[in-house]
């Protein structure tokens, strides 16, 4: 149970982590660093989708792929569905398609986070839902562990921004932190869910997977290609990747 608590924890005091950096530096992070710090944050979240909720779903439903396929498309529906409806920033630049609102741009800025936050807190949840059905504590924490790492920069590349546009620094990190509430949150209600559905847990797997690949796809990858060092988002994508690939390989 402790190890549990732990692990729906670490992700959190990973975005309040990197939220702090805003104490520390004076000035916004550095472009080539902040290329890099994205592309890092994708190449976890695509391995932790494949290496730890994918395969996991296809192995835990007996080598057959179709609850993972459908599992897969509900969780970037479900993203789809939450970003065209709640206002916010989408790669720095107000989302129009969704309904009009008049929230200041520190709002639309948090609840963008919330939104990518959402997948990575239902991930742990539904990986530690998964160690009653085959999966190891150890790759539980594994998934927990590279999350954790990913929202280090994530939330300096949150917290940095915020006091940038004149925010102060403590409520730059409050913002930033607060942001990273919903995934213990998330975490708990996917446990929930599982103890009700244990039957549904491959396809909660690979919904957890595809929300995060929404993440990936529609947020990050297109912040990382705009302007220049996109190289740099290429190597921190690759360093990402291939670190949470052999802590889920090591610890799983």
């Amino acid at each position: 149970m402790n190890a549990i608590i732990i692990g729906i924890l670490l992700p959190l005091l990973g975005t309040m982590l990197g939220s702090a950096f805003v104490f520390f530096m004076k000035k916004e992070i550095p472009d080539r660093m902040q290329k890099t710090l994205l592309g890092f944050a994708s190449g976890v979240m695509v391995a932790a989708s494949v290496w730890s909720l994918l395969i996991p779903s296809i192995e835990m439903a007996g080598e057959r792929v179709l609850p993972a396929a459908i599992g897969f498309l509900a969780g970037i529906a479900f993203l789809l569905l939450i970003d065209e409806l709640t206002p916010h920033l989408h790669n720095g630049a107000l989302k129009t398609e969704g309904p009009k609102s008049k929230l200041s741009r520190t709002a639309m800025l948090a609840l963008a986070v919330t939104i990518h936050n959402l997948p990575e807190g239902m991930a742990v949840g539904v990986v530690f839902a998964g160690e009653a059905q085959g999966l190891t504590l150890s790759a539980a924490l594994a998934v927990s562990i590279g999350i954790a790492i990913q929202n280090i920069p994530e939330g300096a590349i949150i917290s940095m921004p915020m006091h940038a546009e004149g925010n102060s620094r403590m409520k730059s990190f409050l913002i930033g932190t607060l942001s990273g509430v919903v995934e213990p949150i998330g975490a708990v209600t996917i446990l929930l869910l599982a103890g009700i559905l244990g039957v549904a847990l491959p396809y909660l797997l690979a919904f957890a997977a595809g929300a995060m690949m929404y993440v990936v796809v529609e947020e990050l990858i297109p912040e990382t290609a705009q302007g220049a060092h996109t190289n740099l988002s290429t190597i921190g994508f690759a360093i990402g990747f291939v670190l949470m690939m052999v802590m889920d390989v090591v610890l799983g």
